[in-house]
């Protein structure tokens, strides 16, 4: 598993177009292999937003990058912002208890 993070300052009043345009993703066809994803705001520092995104493979996730410039990065853009991308591999992960 991958995790790609998106961040970005996002200029003043203009928070509303980010999130119309995450929100305006889950009515798109959701690219193959995307596991899940994020849109975060910074609690101590308001203007910085992230997008994590899980992807099940390194294949998958260079497959949805060689269509094109990637929906978060066109998100984050529509906001007056342009993120910076990481790219983690996921080494471990611990199950969650059931409630």
């Amino acid at each position: 598993m991958v995790l790609t993070v998106l961040e970005a300052t996002v200029p003043p009043g203009q928070e509303a177009a980010l999130q119309a345009a995450y929100q305006g993703a889950a009515t798109t066809s959701l690219p193959a292999g995307l596991v899940r994803t994020e849109l975060l705001r910074d609690s101590r520092e308001p203007s910085r937003w992230r997008i994590q995104t899980w992807w099940e493979s390194r294949d998958a996730l260079q497959a949805m990058r060689n269509a094109g410039t990637p929906a978060g990065v066109l998100m984050f853009r529509a906001a007056g912002a342009e993120p910076t991308l990481s790219i983690f591999d996921v080494v471990s992960t611990l199950p969650l208890a059931a409630k």
